[in-house]
């Protein structure tokens, strides 16, 4: 009911603004669509640095799995969240054989989902940070991502630049960063079996993984936080210059 107001209410804030910025182009129109004036786009970061492929360790991976470092590693890393959707992982996991599923994170939605995946080979990892969220990354067979509302999705480049191929719904801003068969695989978010087609179609092109690998850490490259800082410095120059009064020379 109050829908109408409170994009209203954005309206009238946003509007005195020289500039807002989003970080997805499917953010860009939602807001161009209710009125919001001076949208633009700015790229997000990621610590292409930390996050490399060569952080990848079979102790990670024997962690990951619980001691079975030599079943298909499907990873989520993430806020345990129920508008996370990472209950959709369990068909993704049954399908796919020898596989098990790590969730790295924490989050309200934890007893839940143990819950949901109870009898399946899903390990709650907990938090990691630095070199062994690193780790983590890169040890993993696929990066699964089944949230259907998010509008960027930092986790996927922090996977994509450890050189991990993602598998991810075609909606919100994640078609911005990852191209369907090239440094991943997108599914429709309303084919219930869409997930678990591409996840397969991942895993089974084994000659073709280490080409989306390649692919992943080169788009990862692309958002580092040096092109998105300068991205920003230029925002902020250009609204200054607007603004700049002329000398009287």
């Amino acid at each position: 009911m109050l829908e109408g107001l409170l994009w209203e209410l954005l309206r009238s804030g946003h509007n005195q603004a020289d500039l807002n910025l989003c970080t997805s182009t499917a953010m860009v129109e939602e807001l161009s669509n209710h009125g919001i004036e001076r949208v633009d786009l700015w790229q997000r970061g990621v610590d292409t640095e930390l996050f490399q492929p060569h952080h990848a360790s079979q102790e990670m991976r024997d962690r990951l799995s619980q001691g079975n470092p030599d079943s298909t590693i499907l990873l989520y890393v993430g806020r345990l969240g129920a508008e996370k959707e990472i209950d959709r992982i369990k068909p993704i996991l049954e399908a796919i054989p020898n596989a098990c599923l790590a969730l790295v994170g924490d989050g309200p939605n934890r007893e839940s989902l143990e819950q949901h995946f109870a009898g399946t080979p899903t390990h709650f990892v907990g938090y990691l940070r630095g070199q062994k969220l690193a780790s983590a990354y890169a040890s993993a067979d696929a990066f699964i991502f089944p949230s259907r509302t998010e509008t960027l999705g930092l986790v996927l480049l922090e996977a994509m630049a450890a050189g991990t191929p993602v598998v991810a719904a075609n909606s919100g801003g994640i078609p911005d960063i990852v191209t369907d068969g090239i440094n991943g695989y997108l599914f429709d978010p309303a084919d219930e079996k869409g997930a678990i087609t591409a996840t397969q179609n991942l895993l089974d092109r084994s000659e073709e993984r280490e080409t989306l690998r390649q692919n992943a850490r080169a788009e990862a490259e692309c958002w580092g936080w040096s092109a998105a800082t300068q991205q920003l410095r230029n925002y902020y120059q250009k609204v200054i210059s607007a603004h700049s009064i002329p000398s009287a020379a």
